[in-house]
This record gives structure tokens, C-alpha cells and sequence, in this order.
């Protein structure tokens, strides 16, 4: 019996370390691509709950540290506390999914039964595959409420992004799903196989049992946790009867995968890629335009503190005389993040708002417009290099969009503050629409890194065979 469960734990050594292989070499890329799908469809669909007033802003957003992994609160409300507890139950919900897909170490030795539970977790806090207001589950009853909501009077636009963040958040789940499933039967084996190197493997049958091994690996495994369940089917396996046929049965289910044959690569559009970065991009037009709209109520309200009868003469010898508006210039100061650097940038308002709009116009133009057309037409190289300058362009914007904002909050007198119209909503949309646009970019340079190797490959004279 000794002889036969040494030889188990060998052959199950081997499988389990082909399989780890697998899993590293197969499976860790698909799930973090899949994750960091799942995340940014969520917190597209977050933003627009905040800029449609669904929810609000939680205060404390940027200020909260997270060192581990946790689900939300799901448990029952009161409806008088509807609005703040899933403002801040999802506010949470999309801090943990940056957290996991920005900074959590999703390797293989990282990731134990317990970090597995607690991504699953995440995972399923909301049902999207049966996203339904007649869902047993609460949160996700609750969004399903509210998804409503945020469909009522939006643009097509706003309606496709909806439908497509709903249709990729259904379709990750199930496949981040099934990774962690694989992940986990790796983990409770090789946590089997631990328990049985270092407590079990000198055990006669009528030693082997839950109080004994319990004891023992408190002595030998200190610090590891003692799963009750994973005990009970070592003990099954390797002391029952049925052992021979469950140790057999287990072996080839964790044999790896056979790959199916490759099929012929699919000639790949190039242009059609960099077509919907430009699309991308030009999602941006609707959030600037709702910025500048803000801006001007809140240059408005700077302007009534300082209204009076001395300012009630100039503006009306101004309109006499026709002259051009008193310019309005602001100094506004940030950090560059990308060097960690102060920026600061003087910025005329007039003529700041005037520029925006006619970016926005632009941009508008690329989502199926004049615009786009003319792009169609262009080689690759002439709309990679118009893609790039228009994120360079939005990228700028946001930065000096953030700067602004913050300079109307500090810089209105108290009694005028709350007339101040925040922009953080628009700004995490345009933060996204960056990412994507850029995620485009990448997959564009990419994929044709790729076919240039690949060419390379092919041309390269193949070595000479070894002389004998």
C-alpha cells in the first residue's frame, strides 16, 4: 500500500506540474486579458451611472487603500438607503476590480484557494449572464433596476456602448469562469499532494484519520490552512476501497488538454483596427461638449461674485462699442504623471472652450461622419498617425480639464461653492475611451509586429544539418 501511494504521489507530482505549465503557458494570458475586459465594461457602465445621476460620487474613492482582495457588501437595505448603499457598494466593487486587474499578482504560486475564492467572488457579486429585475440576487436585481434607468433618453451611442459593455461582461464571466476553475482543481490537489509529502505519506489506514491529520500538520505544515473537505477525499482516495480507481480517475482528468489542431490564420484587417480606435476616440466628442457646458456654468458663477454696478457699466459700454468680451485667463498648475513632473499652464478660458468645441466637432465627425469617410481611404500609416494625435490631443484635454476643474472648487468663494458643477463622471469616461482607443493602438502594432516576424521567419535560410 506505502509502495503504491509513493508511486501516486510521483505520477501526480508530474501531472500537476505539466499542468502548471499549461496553465502559465495557456491559460494566465487569457485571464487577465478577460479580467481586464470584464473591468473596463463594468466601469464604462459606472460612469454612466454616475453622469445620469443613478448613483453618486463616493467623496472617499481616490483616498481608499486596499492591500487584499474583498467582496462587497451584499447583504438586504433599507430602501430610505437605496441610493447610498449602492453608490458605495459599487463604488467599492469597481475600486477592487482596478485593484485586481492593475495590482494583483495573478501568477500561478500567488494565486491559493483562498485568493481563487475571493476573485470568484468578484466575479459572480453581479449576475451578468442573467442580468434580469426578477434576479433572486439582490445586487443583482439592483442593477438590473438601474441599467433601465440609464437607458432612458440617451443617444444610439450611449445605447450600443450599454449593449456592448452588457454583452462583454456576460461573455467574460463565463470564460473567466471556467479559468478559475482549472485554477482551482490545480491548487486543491497540490494542496492535497502537500498534506500527503508532509503528514500523510508514513500514515498506516487506521492512523488516517481527521483528528490525527489535523494534528500532525499543525506540527509539520504550521500556517497552512486545514481545508476539512480536502482532507476527507485524501482520505477517500488513499485509504478506502474505492482508492485505486478515484486515485486513477483523478490522474486523467488533470492530464492536459489536447490542443486542437491549428486552423489557417485568417487574413486580418489592419485598417479595420485602426478604423475603430478612430471610432473610439471619437466617443469622446459627447463628454468634452458636456464639460464645456459645466465650464461655462461655472465661469458664470466665478463672474456673479464680482458683478456690480461698475461691472454692470462696462458690460453695457462693451456691448455699445461692440467690443470683444473681457478675456479671461486662468493659471492652473498639475502633475504631469507621466514623469512625475508640475506642469503649469496658462489657459484662456474663451478661447480654451472655443478649441474644445472644435475638437469635439472633429471627433464627432469620426464616429460615422465626413470625416471618417476621408479616413477609409488613407493608407494605415497616414490613420495611425491621425489616431495618435487625436489621443495625444484628448489626452491633453484631460489633463487640463482635471487642472480646471479643480481650480473652480478651490477658488470659489464658500457661499458659491455648491454652484460648482464637478466633471469627475466625464473625466472617467474620457479616461476610458483613452484606454480603449489606445488598447486598439497597441493591438494594431501588435498584430503586425507579429506577421513582420513571422515574414522574417520565413525568409531565414534554414541552418545546415551537423556534420557527422
Amino acid at each position: 500500500m506505502a509502495a503504491d501511494l509513493g508511486n501516486y504521489a510521483d505520477a501526480l507530482q508530474q501531472v500537476l506540474d505539466a499542468r502548471k505549465e499549461w496553465l502559465e503557458r495557456s491559460e494566465m494570458g487569457k485571464l487577465k486579458e478577460n479580467l481586464r475586459a470584464f473591468q473596463t465594461s463594468f466601469t464604462t457602465l459606472y460612469n454612466i451611472f454616475l453622469k445620469k445621476k443613478i448613483l453618486n460620487e463616493d467623496p472617499y474613492k481616490q483616498e481608499t487603500k486596499i492591500s487584499e482582495l474583498e467582496v462587497p457588501d451584499s447583504s438586504a437595505f433599507q430602501d430610505a438607503k437605496r441610493l447610498e448603499q449602492l453608490s458605495l457598494r459599487l463604488s467599492n466593487y469597481d475600486s477592487q476590480l482596478d485593484f485586481l486587474v492593475n495590482f494583483y499578482q495573478l501568477g500561478m504560486d500567488f494565486l491559493n484557494l483562498d485568493r481563487i475564492k475571493r476573485i470568484v467572488g468578484l466575479i459572480r457579486y453581479i449576475d451578468w449572464i442573467n442580468l434580469t429585475p426578477d434576479n433572486q440576487n439582490l445586487m443583482t436585481k439592483a442593477v438590473a433596476e438601474m441599467m433601465t434607468q440609464a437607458k432612458v433618453g440617451v443617444d444610439t451611442l450611449t445605447l450600443n456602448i450599454i449593449g456592448e459593455c452588457l454583452t462583454k461582461l456576460s461573455k467574460t464571466t463565463a470564460l473567466v469562469i471556467n479559468t478559475l476553475k482549472d485554477l482551482n482543481t490545480y491548487s486543491r490537489e497540490s494542496y492535497k499532494l502537500s498534506v500527503r509529502q508532509n503528514v500523510t505519506k508514513s500514515m498506516a489506514a487506521n492512523e488516517a484519520n481527521m483528528e490525527s491529520i489535523k494534528k500532525k500538520m499543525s506540527a509539520t505544515m504550521q500556517g497552512a490552512h486545514f481545508y476539512k473537505e480536502l482532507i476527507e477525499e485524501i482520505i477517500k482516495e488513499d485509504y478506502s476501497s474505492s482508492g485505486p480507481d478515484l486515485r486513477e480517475t483523478l490522474l486523467n482528468s488533470l492530464k492536459i488538454p489536447e490542443e486542437k489542431q491549428k486552423t489557417v490564420k485568417q487574413v486580418i484587417n489592419y485598417k479595420n483596427i485602426l478604423l475603430e480606435g478612430i471610432q473610439a476616440i471619437g466617443g469622446a466628442s459627447g463628454s468634452l461638449n458636456d464639460i464645456c457646458a459645466k465650464f461655462e456654468e461655472n465661469q458664470n458663477v466665478m463672474e456673479s461674485i464680482k458683478k456690480g454696478f461698475i461691472y454692470a457699466i462696462k458690460e453695457l459700454i462693451r456691448q455699445i462699442t461692440h467690443a470683444e468680451p473681457e478675456e479671461v485667463v486662468y493659471f492652473l498648475e498639475y502633475m504631469d504623471t507621466t514623469n512625475n513632473t508640475p506642469v503649469k499652464e496658462k489657459v484662456s478660458f474663451r478661447r480654451f472652450i472655443d478649441d474644445v468645441t472644435k475638437k469635439s466637432r472633429l471627433l464627432s465627425s469620426f464616429v460615422k461622419g465626413s470625416a471618417y469617410n476621408k479616413l477609409t481611404a488613407m493608407t494605415e500609416d497616414q490613420i495611425i498617425g491621425y489616431l495618435e494625435k487625436n489621443i495625444r490631443d484628448v489626452q491633453a484635454l484631460h489633463k487640463t480639464m482635471n487642472a480646471m476643474d479643480d481650480h473652480f472648487k478651490a477658488n470659489a468663494p464658500a457661499e458659491n461653492r455648491e454652484a460648482i458643477k464637478g466633471i469627475k463622471p466625464e473625466l472617467l469616461t474620457l479616461k476610458n475611451i483613452i484606454v480603449r482607443a489606445n488598447q486598439l493602438r497597441y493591438e494594431y502594432s501588435a498584430q503586425k509586429e507579429e506577421e513582420e516576424q513571422m515574414k522574417r521567419l520565413r525568409l531565414t535560410p534554414a541552418e545546415p544539418p551537423a556534420s557527422s
